[in-house]
């Protein structure tokens, strides 16, 4: 591959810290797979053969993946504070080449070569992933009457094509109004504006936009800083020296501005075109070839998908909905194994749904129902249990008589016998006591206690 593959998964989960807390969120199983799997089958299908994973060395320590890729880790220390871009920079000793960037957190079945080929073939500087964003459709463990938090909306401008991305902008950072700049209304009078999409967080990038992370330590996150940065480029002019300047530090401020503009850079290796560009007959502003040579060198694309599938798990809604759709996914990326592991010892088989998965070694007890479930390895579920939407991780244990709905459960608790469980999270190690109930409640280790 002419792209060396980065898959980030050193994040903390800041926006489901109830479930990582106690379980680094690379490490969240979803449909009994830990979430980084994703991401690196994702590349596995598409043909690399090596991916850099920068993570932490606990999670290292932790991870037992299948996959004949040779993964290269590198390990980011625990109390070092580093965003996306800080990551990147981290490892740029190591990028000799164009880069593929993804997060730990992505779920999809998108055709990875569609995001590549517009790369390729326009001589992009950044092409992405996007999705229509969607909520949850479950009800979310501890959140039921609570107020939702206004996420604030991405308003993303793109050409005729849907594809030639020309403006991003964060609903934060605006004032009253969406302003668009005459330079850009200028090569492209005719703008689609578009809210409700999805970042992916899948990036292919130039080898010097590394290269620029370097020198420009100011940007930490690729997303929020770098993106909107490379598409306000495309529009602008290179900083340019003013000469005769009097006053010398006013000069050296100005080579350094210049030090850090992307353009600087930026190889020439086109100069052949140059020739082609300055003599071309074709030379109107839409002309086939007018894009690659005469237009500027900073050019950025978006794949939108408009089918299949594509999760960011970075809330707790969105990881019981990856779950939800794992049985699918699993059959779009043609993965042939039993949803119920062979070495699991189920009573009544007829008792568990057909979208329910089962894992290695899990016994499972007389009369007992489990619908629309996940259920890990290692589990003891007891007779007359009944188990609906839920998703139970590794080695949880659940006595007879007990009835769980719509519940997360984490790795190690014990519900004891009789508890009634509706719509609630409850961590790893907890264990609660005979016929307890508890509807609609976050229950985990003291020291971790908070309010979601």
């Amino acid at each position: 591959m002419e792209f060396q593959a980065v898959v980030m998964a050193a994040g903390g989960g800041s926006r489901m810290t109830d479930l990582t807390s106690s379980i680094p969120k690379p490490l969240l199983p979803v449909g009994n797979r830990p979430l980084l799997w994703y991401p690196l089958n994702l590349l596995e299908r598409a043909g690399f053969e090596e991916v850099i994973v920068i993570t932490r060395k606990e999670i290292q320590k932790m991870l037992n993946l299948d996959t004949k890729m040779k993964l290269d880790f590198v390990c980011i220390s625990d109390n070092m504070d580093m965003g996306t871009a800080d990551s990147l920079r981290h490892i740029h000793q190591k990028i000799k080449t164009d880069v593929l960037v993804l997060s730990c957190d992505l779920i999809t079945d998108v055709d990875l070569y569609k995001v590549v080929d517009l790369f390729r073939t326009h001589d992009a500087t950044l092409s992405m992933l996007m999705k229509k964003s969607h909520e949850p459709t479950e009800v979310v463990p501890g959140q039921k009457g609570k107020k939702k938090p206004v996420e604030q909306r991405d308003f993303i401008g793109v050409d005729d094509t849907g594809r030639r991305l020309l403006f991003v902008a964060n609903e934060a950072d605006l004032d009253e109004e969406l302003v668009i700049k005459r330079s850009i209304l200028q090569k492209h009078p005719r703008m689609h504006i578009r809210t409700g999409l999805m970042d992916a967080h899948l990036y292919c990038l130039k080898k010097y936009v590394v290269d620029f992370l370097v020198e420009n330590r100011s940007i930490t996150s690729l997303r929020s800083e770098l993106i909107p940065h490379l598409v306000r480029k495309q529009f602008s002019s290179p900083t340019s020296l003013q000469q005769g300047l009097d006053n010398r530090e006013e000069d050296q401020k100005k080579k350094e501005q210049t030090s850090l503009d992307i353009y600087s850079f930026i190889k020439e290796d086109n100069s052949l075109l140059k020739p082609a560009a300055d003599n071309s007959c074709w030379n109107d502003h839409r002309g086939d070839m007018n894009e690659t040579l005469h237009e500027g060198k900073v050019r950025c694309y978006v794949h939108i998908m408009k089918e299949g599938l594509c999760y960011r798990v970075n809330t707790l809604g969105l990881y019981i909905e990856a779950n939800r759709q794992v049985p699918k996914l699993l059959l779009n990326l043609g993965v042939e194994e039993p949803l119920v592991h062979g070495s699991a010892q189920i009573t009544d088989r007829g008792m568990v749904g057909s979208d329910s998965i089962i894992g290695s070694s899990t016994q499972v007890g007389e009369k007992t129902s489990i619908k629309h479930s996940i259920i890990g390895s290692m589990c003891t579920i007891k007779d007359k249990v009944k188990i609906t939407n839920c998703i139970i991780m590794n080695s949880v244990t659940i006595e007879e008589g007990c009835c769980l709905q719509g519940s997360v459960i984490c790795h190690n608790a014990v519900i004891e016998k009789g508890a009634d469980i509706k719509d609630c999270l409850i961590g790893s190690d907890q264990r609660l006591e005979t016929k307890a109930k508890h509807v609609n409640e976050v229950i985990v280790g003291t020291e971790q206690l908070m309010e979601i």
